[in-house]
């Protein structure tokens, strides 16, 4: 918890790491056996002299092939690992374990001498909204005066300093160097986004969570996991009180059933309601709209026990209710001043979602980051209700190497509530990319909506022909890349950036009718 004060820190013996993994050890040595361990690693390029190397099972390279060549002073790794070792001529000591990843978590938590215990850490997990959630919650424990530090997908800030990640939620040996990071800098809370990949492989273990959050489960990775069932399984690890890795406090939305289920598995969840309040005692949290700008902006208020605060929230849609009431629900578990907390939510702005793009156009554009189909449903019911009986037209796509069964799904969402619905590659990866906007498309005409489909492979000429489509009062929106970057096509990434290039097909439309 904030506000512990740490000792000195003493570096763990390898010998200390062995016992704690389970590890056996193989061409050991009393020398190397007591030597201090600093830093553990994943990555052979990033090792320092000394450091222990956790040679894990890649998708097509075992981590240990690269271990003979780095300055590590030993080696984690498993069976397979320790057959590839024994091809060279190493002689560092070895640790053995059935599974690295599920170890590693605690390795590495003792390495960097545990510094989730000298922080408040909240968690927040589900399908969507968990990066809105967060960034409500950086915002309003800044408000109510914490030093805070935010993990997640658009990356890491330390009190508002940008720390380069590449996954929503890190690998558990970059996560726990960015707690220690965070700690010795005197951040006091900690909010991150925690993936249901993070918890079924260990990246979260031995995290110290004060308080963990679940907003919502919609069909979503089922690439990774085989159906719903063990989706639902992998989230609820968060707060199940059989699970190691349970937070201390949950907080779950009960708007739909899955949020139900979790509630009943967790036991003395906070449970917070945006739709009916039927079954919720004087410690949960209620939502709910009092008014909406044409913005989308809008005054809602915020109910937890006989105590109502009414927010001005300039994040649009019924889901963004719903993610500041986890938000509000997450703070009262670790005990903030709502007062101050719910002045921050106020300020709030998050990359890529639901973020509107002008450029003096006479109808709206807008970017958001929706890339499964309750997303995408979310998001044009939003846009609908708002525009104010304009048109509403949709560019999407869908990934390559990722769940295929929600594409076909995601293209009938788009065409059961847009006007225009222009399919268009997102991130192919190493797919072909045609395929993948067959589906969709197919998807989207089944619906028999009457909405126009077209397909448009080039994603920069499709955000082009969905800016020249609208009319004054309509609204356009690019969904399923939000904030990225990049478009990942084969094994290359290249820039793109949907904020970019909307901005762009903007300026260019209006330079053409200046023009006429």
């Amino acid at each position: 918890m904030a506000g512990t004060t740490p000792g000195q820190h003493q570096p763990p013996t390898l010998a200390r790491l062995a016992e704690l993994a389970g590890a056996r050890i193989v061409g050991e040595s009393p020398s190397a056996l007591a030597a201090p361990v600093t830093a553990v690693d994943l990555d052979s390029t990033k090792l320092e002299p000394g450091a222990l190397f956790a040679a894990v099972p890649g998708t097509r390279v075992h981590g240990a092939s690269y271990a003979f060549d780095s300055p590590a002073g030993a080696i984690l790794t498993d069976e397979d690992g320790l057959a590839l070792l024994g091809q060279t001529d190493e002689r560092r000591p070895i640790l053995v374990v059935e599974d690295v990843r599920r170890v590693l978590g605690a390795v590495a938590a003792e390495v960097y001498g545990h510094p989730t215990r000298r922080m408040t850490v909240i968690g927040v997990t589900g399908t969507s909204g968990k990066t809105t959630t967060t960034y409500l919650l950086e915002r309003g424990l800044m408000a109510a005066g914490h030093k805070v530090g935010l993990i997640g997908t658009t990356g890491t800030r330390i009190d508002g300093r940008e720390v380069p990640t590449t996954l929503t939620t890190p690998e558990a040996t970059t996560l726990q160097r960015l707690f220690k990071d965070m700690a010795d800098d005197g951040i006091t809370h900690v909010v991150m986004e925690v993936s249901s990949h993070a918890l079924e492989l260990g990246r979260v273990g031995a995290v110290e969570f004060d308080a963990a959050g679940f907003t919502n489960l919609s069909q979503d990775h089922l690439d990774f996991h085989p159906t719903m069932d063990d989706y639902f399984e992998a989230k609820a690890l968060f707060f199940d009180p059989a699970s190691a890795i349970r937070a201390r406090r949950a907080v779950v939305c009960v708007d739909d059933e899955w949020g139900q289920t979790m509630a009943r598995r967790a036991g003395d969840a906070m449970k917070v309601a945006t739709r009916g309040q039927a079954g919720l005692g004087p410690e949960d949290v209620t939502a709910r709209q009092l008014s909406q700008d044409a913005t989308g902006a809008q005054r809602i208020a915020l109910t937890r026990g006989e105590r109502t605060l009414e927010v001005d929230l300039p994040l649009p849609g019924d889901f963004n209710i719903a993610n500041a009431a986890v938000a509000v629900g997450l703070a009262a578990a670790v005990d903030v001043d709502l007062a101050a907390f719910t002045r921050g939510l106020e300020q709030v702005a998050v990359p890529g979602r639901m973020e509107a793009i002008a450029e003096g156009q006479d109808f709206t554009a807008v970017v958001d980051y929706a890339h499964k189909p309750a997303a995408v449903a979310a998001v044009l019911d939003t846009l609908r209700a708002q525009s104010g009986g304009g048109r509403v037209g949709i560019a999407l796509g869908a990934g390559g190497d990722r769940d295929a069964s929600k594409r076909a799904v995601m293209g009938a969402e788009a065409a059961r509530r847009a006007d225009l619905v222009i399919v268009t590659d997102d991130n192919p990866r190493t797919e072909e990319p045609a395929p993948i906007r067959a589906a969709v498309v197919a998807g989207a005409r089944e619906v028999g909506s009457g909405a126009e489909i077209r397909e448009i492979a080039d994603r920069a000429e499709a955000i082009e022909a969905l800016v020249a489509w609208a009319r004054p009062g309509d609204t356009v929106v690019v969904t399923g890349k939000g904030h990225e970057i990049g478009q990942i096509v084969g094994s290359e990434t290249r820039h793109f950036d949907d904020r970019e290039e909307v901005r762009r097909a903007l300026t260019e439309r209006a330079t053409q009718e200046k023009g006429q």
